[in-house]
């Protein structure tokens, strides 16, 4: 098969899974419990979602390329995706098959321009680490090199041939997945899907450029070259190229190794105390942050060894960072609503981490935020300042009770993902995964509190203005309120005078969409399309999606017929 006929038949494949399995989940999570079928779709989701997660598994595997990083990605959301599809997916950065050298080889010296062994004194052929876009070798300098350089032994990350194809086929699979996404009103109410793949896919791109990858490695050097906690390999410019990437070798403990840690006399805790801080560094104060810190991106280097660098400020290690092709910017306004969530969650606030949550951008304007508001405050009552192991004591029946509340809140609002923000929830999920396995009893409070301290006190001057600026408003408010006592008893000698009762508003809405779901026409044409459509590549479920389309039409007329009769007396 040519090469077009391998990326056909691989855009094939990757659309044909979103679309089976998108059909799927609309018919158990959707069209069942519409027409009282919800416990049938309870029962077997576990089984489903592991399914889907295994199929999903094994499709990235066997493609490759950016397939790999989506399940990365989804294997980090230990937020909002169960644990049947991260835990399968947890292991996919292991499972990259490497390269064969000689085709490494021609890639890198027809981007070097001369042979391999003129530009290194040697270069493994056994890859030090396959990853889905490139894999790493480690060399060693030639003399001219290296005293030019002042360096000796490299790590030389080179391109998988052909990758940048690939990127551009996956990246156009993705947006018509996105776009059929984004056509279902629950999801797109919710999130901006194809702006999503767009950030991932300006991510991708400048993952595959490795002069993009070089420069960002050196900004991330300057922002920590004060910082005793943090070191960055030095890049050797003059054997680097967009598809070849050498920079100093600084591998040591990888950061998730506890017992190696601990045989260097270096306190597990600790690290992910300090992981925690460094990270936090990086999205409040440099609002430029490594976005992809996965165990064999951060290294753990004792200091004091013989030849080695010695302790600074009695530190008896540092962090090495490595991998610097996944890189996330902070803009300012965002930055700041980050620190207001930060510094409200540490107070336990409710009603600051609403407010934290709109200056974020994840709520419209226009969202009524008070019965968010008494939720928040319930939930800090409740379970504020629990680290995970304490949590895994809760009765988990109470965790079902202030779950179904809590998601009824959160899906009456108009919630958004700011743009951004995929980063952002990439690399805290990959910390706070990376920390508690450092630590089981890793409490993230902990980490919080000292840190939004040190940010109050960093931003006092900003402080007494908030204060001045709440004198303010308070003196605005206190000016006001004679014109709004007298417009408030005007409305009350009318009658005009309405009373806001968010909860009762969407239980009535509630009803009303219910009563709207008796006419189930649309359901009918959707399952007769859709089998009609997915019959041709696969006759039986396509038979049985026409099959089951006569239920909704049946449900329609009957329903259509009891309604004329009127209510049951």
């Amino acid at each position: 098969m040519t090469d077009v006929g391998n990326m056909r038949a691989r855009s094939r494949r990757i659309l044909w899974f979103a679309a089976r399995y998108l059909v799927q989940t609309w018919w158990y999570e959707l069209f069942l419990p519409r027409v009282g079928l919800a416990r049938v779709s309870a029962r077997s989701r576990s089984t489903r979602l592991q399914r889907i997660a295994e199929h999903f598994h094994v499709l990235a595997v066997d493609l490759g390329g950016l397939m790999i990083k989506v399940g990365q990605f989804m294997s980090s959301r230990l937020d909002v995706l169960p644990p049947e599809i991260t835990k399968e997916l947890e292991g996919l950065q292991d499972e990259v098959p490497p390269v064969p050298f000689p085709a490494i080889r021609a890639l890198a010296e027809a981007e070097l321009g001369v042979t391999l062994e003129r530009a290194f004194a040697f270069i493994e052929e056994a890859p030090l680490a396959a990853a889905s876009l490139g894999q790493v070798h480690r060399a060693r300098l030639s003399e001219d090199d290296a005293n030019e350089t002042g360096l000796l032994d490299v790590v030389v990350k080179i391109q998988r041939p052909g990758i940048a194809t690939i990127v551009d086929v996956d990246l156009t699979a993705l947006r018509r997945v996105a776009g059929w996404l984004n056509r279902v009103r629950l999801v797109a109410d919710r999130v901006d899907l194809p702006t999503l793949v767009e950030e991932f896919a300006v991510t991708s791109l400048e993952e595959i450029d490795y002069l993009h990858e070089a420069a960002s490695a050196e900004r991330f050097a300057e922002d920590f070259a004060d910082d005793a906690r943090v070191s960055v390999p030095e890049v050797v410019w003059e054997r680097t190229t967009r598809r070849v990437l050498t920079m100093q070798d600084v591998t040591a403990i990888k950061i998730n190794d506890v017992e190696g840690l601990r045989a260097a006399g270096i306190d597990p805790s600790e690290v992910a105390n300090e992981f925690a801080a460094v990270m936090f560094d990086q999205l409040f104060v440099h609002a430029h942050f490594h976005a992809d810190p996965h165990p064999g991106n951060i290294f753990v280097t004792p200091l004091g060894g013989a030849g080695g660098p010695t302790p600074v400020a009695g530190r008896a290690w540092k962090f090495s960072f490595v991998d610097f092709g996944m890189m996330g910017e902070v803009p300012e306004p965002l930055r700041q609503g980050l620190r207001k969530l930060l510094v409200a969650a540490a107070s336990r606030d409710g009603k600051g981490m609403v407010d934290g949550i709109r200056a974020v951008g994840f709520l419209l304007p226009s969202a009524d935020t008070a019965e968010l508001e008494r939720a928040m405050t319930k939930l800090f009552a409740r379970f504020g300042g629990m680290g995970f192991a304490e949590l895994q004591d809760v009765d988990p029946g109470e965790f079902r009770a202030f779950a179904n509340e809590f998601g009824d809140v959160v899906r009456s609002l108009p919630f958004q993902l700011p743009e951004n923000f995929f980063l952002i929830i990439r690399a805290m999920s990959l910390t706070s995964g990376m920390c508690s396995s450092l630590d089981p009893a890793f409490n993230i409070w902990n980490a919080v509190e000292p840190y939004s301290a040190q940010l109050i006190r960093a931003e006092g001057g900003n402080l007494v203005q908030d204060v001045a600026k709440q004198a303010i408003s308070v003196a605005g408010v206190i000016a006001r309120l004679p014109q709004r006592l007298d417009h408030l008893t005007t409305l009350i000698e009318e009658g005009k005078l309405s009373v806001q009762t968010p909860r009762l508003d969407r239980r009535l809405s509630s009803l009303e969409r219910s009563a709207r779901r008796i006419i189930s026409a649309v359901l009918f044409v959707g399952l007769l399309i859709g089998g009609i459509l997915l019959r041709p590549e696969n006759v039986v479920f396509g038979t049985v999606l026409m099959a089951v389309s006569a239920l909704p039409l049946l449900h329609a007329i009957f329903a259509g017929l009891l309604s004329r009769r009127g209510p049951l007396p």
